[in-house]
């Protein structure tokens, strides 16, 4: 009798936990692949101080916005560029007044740890001759972030008529980091927080500034987000996440 009274006790504390654990006051991030490192920081800090988890759905910004269009739950929106936040505002899918500019970031160039090439981006730069008969990894120019900065940027200094045919359209940043890192692509353009994160590649060069438009990260809450969510964003854009983003190579706007 007093093993089943136990038995009985301890599945009523398990079904109330799990109960608990449903109705928390979540909050989900939908965030571009770059911020993968950064904003699981940023989710373990806050949850640390609120007690509120964070969960993060990442993928290149132009698929988290088409996925929050067709009415997916985010909560959050952490975009790598400015278009893909407009797109959505657009469309009233967006808290009006919650879009804020967080960090920026830099364009590079890589090639494999344990490759040898050696190239100054300048204007005329041959990429071409540095690919050899390899082909240059980056974001799909149609839509991915990256892909539209590095085009860009490449049309910018005159390299991208010989280059454009010779691309690897990764479908995210992440994607194109990992066929340079594998030895796949003999090049790639990434932003400069992504070769930190990854040791299989190394910075041949930085991509000057006025080259293309500022990479600015801005995030926002959508419609359906509730007082957790605002909170999460009232940390992120806060003096306190400003050494977090840093850590991870991002420069936090004023």
């Amino acid at each position: 009798m007093v093993a089943c009274v136990l038995g009985a006790v301890a599945a009523l504390a398990s079904a109330g936990a799990a109960a608990a654990e449903r109705q928390a006051p979540g909050v989900l991030v939908f965030g571009a692949a770059s911020l993968a490192e950064v904003l699981d920081d940023l989710g373990q800090t806050f949850t640390a101080r609120t007690h509120i988890p964070v969960k993060s759905s990442l993928a290149a910004s132009s698929a988290l916005a088409k996925q929050i269009e067709a009415g997916a739950p985010a909560d959050v929106f952490f975009s790598a560029d400015l278009e893909w936040v407009s797109y959505l505002e657009q469309r009233g899918l967006l808290r009006p007044g919650s879009h804020h500019n967080v960090v920026t970031n830099r364009l590079v160039l890589i090639a494999p740890a344990d490759s040898s090439v050696s190239l100054r981006i300048a204007p005329g730069f041959d990429l071409v001759g540095a690919l050899g008969q390899g082909r240059l990894a980056t974001g799909d120019p149609d839509s991915v972030p990256v892909g539209k900065y590095a085009r860009a940027a490449l049309e910018k200094l005159g390299a991208w008529e010989r280059v454009s045919g010779r691309l690897v359209r990764a479908e995210n940043v992440r994607s194109a980091l990992a066929y340079v890192s594998r030895g796949e692509a003999p090049l790639g353009i990434v932003y400069q927080t992504d070769a930190l994160a990854q040791k299989g590649v190394r910075v041949v060069d930085v991509f000057p500034a006025d080259s293309h438009p500022p990479i600015t990260y801005p995030i926002a809450l959508t419609n359906r987000a509730g007082p957790a969510a605002a909170q999460f964003v009232a940390f992120v854009t806060s003096a306190a996440a400003r050494p977090i983003f840093i850590k991870y190579g991002f420069q936090p706007l004023p």
